[in-house]
């Protein structure tokens, strides 16, 4: 076995401290188990301001949300770690034991695994330095904030122009760029339908301004900064385009080490024939992966949930754990229930 083996034994160990497996955590603690979170403190979402589209929490900071969660855990005797998890083994009576990359190891009756994903961006140099502020994705995270303003999107696969459709919802002023991906006669008819312009073009850089970013737009709200604000993009050609946000199709790469160690594959998604990313299979009501005693939750095992929806199947599977869990002892005492 890798590491060294720790005493420490929990009903359900939970890997990852986002809004999944903090919602789980505390689903599971309130259900009076002995919980332990491993969380290595690099959310999806932490490079975002805001959390928007979350009753109760719109506009709290990715970071002061999980502060909470972390709190709320704790406050139902569960207990949340800094680490990171890299491998679990499954011992022969059925438990697992958790390896951490400092060498700890700890003993665990179920997995709940909600380590997320990573977003792989488009190979333009810059996009990472802005991501989650005017380098966006997802317009019910944030399109609000740029609503209004002439928005970009970058054409990389089949999602683009759906993405450009999306935008469009939120400004008039939407532009796709061809970039690496070639449109079909159709898509381009759709797109002059709903008056989005499409330049042609690699698309090789940012264009990042300094000092007043606001141009009379209503929109604005969270694009400005002390590193500039996004104004437009420079094409191969040596041309310009303008905008305040840029839409970006990101591969998402489950965060699945923990899973994969246990001989969970992965799942490749696919749109309209392209990957797009990958996932690790699981029950879509009950969060139960092929492997018994191991849940997930969150974009780990769906790529499409945001803040919400992920502490809400958190909260989901961590009903069906500690089900699974009640029928385990129920059965165990039956059978002593017999022999006494």
């Amino acid at each position: 076995m890798r590491g060294n083996m720790r005493d420490e034994w929990f009903d359900v160990v939970v890997v990852g401290g986002g809004a999944a497996g903090l919602a789980g955590a505390l689903t599971l603690a309130r259900a009076r188990r002995s919980v332990l979170v491993i969380d290595s403190g690099s959310p999806r979402n932490a490079p975002a301001a805001h959390v928007h589209g979350y009753l109760g929490h719109d506009g709290a900071s990715p970071a002061e949300l999980l502060a909470r969660g972390r709190a709320e855990v704790a406050g139902y005797g569960g207990e949340v770690r800094p680490g990171a998890a890299v491998a679990a083994d499954r011992l022969p009576g059925g438990e697992f034991l958790v390896h951490c990359a400092d060498g700890r190891a700890v003993r665990a009756g179920r997995l709940l695994v909600a380590t997320g994903l990573v977003d792989e961006l488009p190979g333009v140099p810059g996009l990472g330095a802005r991501w989650g502020r005017d380098v966006l994705h997802c317009p019910y995270c944030h399109g609000w904030e740029v609503r209004d303003l002439p928005l970009a999107v970058l054409a990389t696969g089949p999602l683009s122009v759906h993405q450009a459709q999306l935008w469009r919802q939120w400004s008039e002023r939407v532009t796709l760029l061809s970039h690496t991906w070639q449109l079909a006669g159709e898509e381009r008819e759709l797109l002059a339908a709903r008056g989005i312009e499409v330049v042609e073009g690699e698309v090789t850089g940012l264009v990042v301004a300094h000092g007043g970013g606001d141009e009379g737009g209503d929109g604005g709200d969270e694009v400005d900064g002390d590193d500039g604000w996004l104004a437009g993009v420079t094409l191969a050609g040596g041309g310009t385009v303008e905008c305040r946000a840029l839409v970006v199709a990101p591969r998402f790469t489950a965060r699945a080490g923990v899973l994969t160690s246990l001989g969970l594959p992965l799942t490749t998604l696919e749109r309209d024939g392209h990957a797009i990313g990958t996932c690790v299979d699981a029950d879509p009501a009950t969060g139960a992966t092929a492997l018994p005693g191991v849940w997930v939750a969150g974009n780990v095992g769906d790529p499409m949930q945001q803040v919400a929806g992920a502490a809400a199947q958190g909260v989901r599977v961590a009903a069906a754990v500690n089900a699974d869990l009640v029928e385990e002892e129920t059965r165990l005492a039956l059978r002593a229930h017999r022999r006494s």
